[in-house]
């Protein structure tokens, strides 16, 4: 899913921007339809304090909204039950992104113009004597030599990168759900009904359609933690009972819906929720990309920007996505306990 409001996080509703108009770049280039357009409706409760945030961002960066009363939304979208629901926000620009045909693309086109795509392991950890690495080294006994190397490993980043990453990335499980909708029912597809975000008791998000997938459910609160490498991805009966009881309240033709597919998710969440882009503090050409906490494939072509400007010398890393500034974090919050 792809929206642009961030609450109070302004440098993120920019990257947001900028990675809708590269999306939308790449799709007008090749014409795969990545990008699907359907609007984003984000749902509030008595706390509205996210929605007064996003506004504020939203606006600064003129992005496209509109807010709307209950009523304004019962009447444009009647298959959903908005009892609770205080206040929303809608954007028409937003939408939802094929990201597994999208990672398929970036292959093909990084082999259609020359380069080399290659599939295996490092060895973990990696190893960094410094000040710059010339190879790694690989599970199968060989070693990849570059003169630069750019890490985004998503959850791995933790155990490949212990000294310098850590207990700064911790990996958590999140279960996503399809549910099937009756025949010939259009109600649920992506030209009826937009993404939405739900900010009721649990943080909870959903596409419609979704390439013919299934109606997705997922719980974005952030989940326990979980090993990307041998967690277990079968989903227990108590999470699929609460998918249901959610997708029975707000969307209630749905309540008896089959469960057509599920998934595990893992978010690589930073200890401030907020992206690691950022040299190896042992190695100045070996960067570490990553902290995504669910955002960081949609913002992917605004991060591919960012990261080759840094890699070949054009910009300067920004604090505000540094590994130090959570290691400050970090012993800010240690002095704290102990004084």
């Amino acid at each position: 899913m792809i929206r642009a409001g961030y609450g109070t996080r302004t440098v993120y509703t920019r990257m947001a921007v900028r990675a809708l108009q590269l999306w939308r770049a790449h799709d007008e280039r090749f014409a795969r339809g990545f990008f699907k357009k359907t609007g984003a409706l984000w749902l509030f409760g008595k706390d509205d304090s996210f929605r007064k945030a996003s506004v504020a961002s939203l606006q600064a960066e003129r992005v496209p909204m509109d807010e709307w009363s209950p009523a304004e939304a019962r009447r444009r979208y009647p298959q959903i039950d908005f009892t609770g629901i205080s206040s929303l926000l809608f954007e028409p620009d937003a939408g939802y992104l094929l990201a597994r045909r999208a990672c398929e693309h970036v292959v093909e086109c990084v082999v259609a113009e020359g380069g080399e795509y290659r599939l295996g392991a490092v060895t973990s950890p990696i190893r960094i004597a410094g000040p710059s690495a010339s190879a790694v080294a690989m599970m199968d006994g060989s070693t990849l030599a570059a003169d630069a190397f750019v890490f985004a490993c998503g959850p791995w980043l933790g155990s490949l990168f212990p000294d310098a990453v850590g207990r700064h990335i911790t990996p958590t499980r999140q279960d996503v759900f399809y549910f099937g909708t009756a025949p010939g029912d259009v109600r649920f597809q992506d030209d009826a009904l937009p993404v939405w975000v739900d900010f009721g008791e649990r943080l909870m998000y959903g596409i419609p359609g979704n390439a013919n997938r299934g109606f997705k459910v997922a719980d974005d609160t952030s989940g326990p933690r979980f090993d990307p490498t041998s967690g277990q991805r079968d989903l227990p009966a108590s999470a699929v009972k609460a998918a249901r009881a959610f997708l029975a309240r707000r969307f209630p033709a749905l309540a008896n819906a089959p469960l057509v597919g599920s998934e595990v998710c893992q978010y690589e969440a930073s200890s401030d929720s907020n992206y690691i882009i950022d040299r190896h503090p042992a190695a100045s050409n070996v960067w570490i990309v990553g902290g995504g906490s669910g955002h960081g494939f949609k913002m992917g072509p605004a991060i591919g920007e960012l990261v080759a400007s840094l890699v070949t010398g054009k910009a300067q890393p920004d604090p505000f996505f540094s590994l130090a500034r959570l290691a400050r974090a970090k012993e800010s919050n240690l002095q704290e306990k102990w004084s």
